[in-house]
């Protein structure tokens, strides 16, 4: 169980074919990875999904990574991000981790120094303080993946948070079932039909009964 709840959710945005295919099978050894190629893309994402980390290319077909950085920080989004670039020069190094980035590798990197510095910003953020959240007898400590209901703490699988935090994104909105479905598994892997009830179920079970509404034809809310 302790490696599942480790399991982090990553979008990395590479448009390089070959070096996005080794990342993101690299990371897949452990951790959940969507690779995409485009900024467009990466919002549509980023609009659906909680992520626990943001790999991120400067140069895009479609914009500049450092204005996308940009976007994301100015959104207060506490989005852990790493730039990967090729772009050597301290002033673009400079620019960058003043624009909000954590961490910044120069291409080409080692793939395995690259997961150390993941794994060392994930335990970064994780020594920082972090409030608790509390929504009626469910108490919720996002950073640290835990969560308690009338005081017990409840032990919650990697899926189960994944659905668990778009609705934590959501609060007192509607989500539908198709955020949901992607929130489950990586971008175009096959899923089962009633893959989100399911695990709104199971999380039912852990958090109560009421914790989750079903609004027939819309989707599920959880409110505050």
């Amino acid at each position: 169980m302790r490696e599942e709840r480790a399991r982090m959710r990553i979008l990395l945005l590479e448009d390089e074919p070959l070096l996005g295919e080794a990342v993101a099978t690299h990371l897949k050894r452990l951790h959940a990875v969507d690779w995409l190629q485009t900024l467009d893309a990466a919002s549509d994402a980023m609009r659906a999904i909680a992520y626990d980390l943001l790999l991120l290319d400067l140069n895009l077909p479609d914009g500049s990574g450092m204005d996308f950085l940009r976007e994301v920080r100015g959104s207060s989004q506490p989005l852990p991000v790493i730039i990967i670039t090729a772009r050597d020069q301290v002033r673009d190094r400079v620019e960058g981790l003043n624009a909000g980035a954590d961490d910044y590798v120069l291409k080409p990197f080692d793939l395995e120094e690259l997961t150390a510095r993941i794994h060392a910003l994930r335990r970064r953020a994780g020594a920082l303080p972090s409030p608790r959240q509390s929504i009626g007898s469910i108490e919720i400590d996002q950073a640290a993946r835990r969560v308690w209901r009338n005081g017990e703490e409840q032990s919650l699988t990697a899926r189960e948070w994944a659905v668990l935090e778009c609705f934590l994104h959501r609060l007192g909105t509607i989500v539908p079932k198709a955020r949901l479905e992607e929130a489950l598994y990586d971008f175009g892997a096959e899923i089962e039909s009633n893959a989100v009830e399911v695990y709104v179920s199971r999380l039912r079970k852990k958090l109560g009964s009421d914790a989750i509404r079903t609004l027939r034809g819309l989707g599920y809310r959880m409110d505050r």
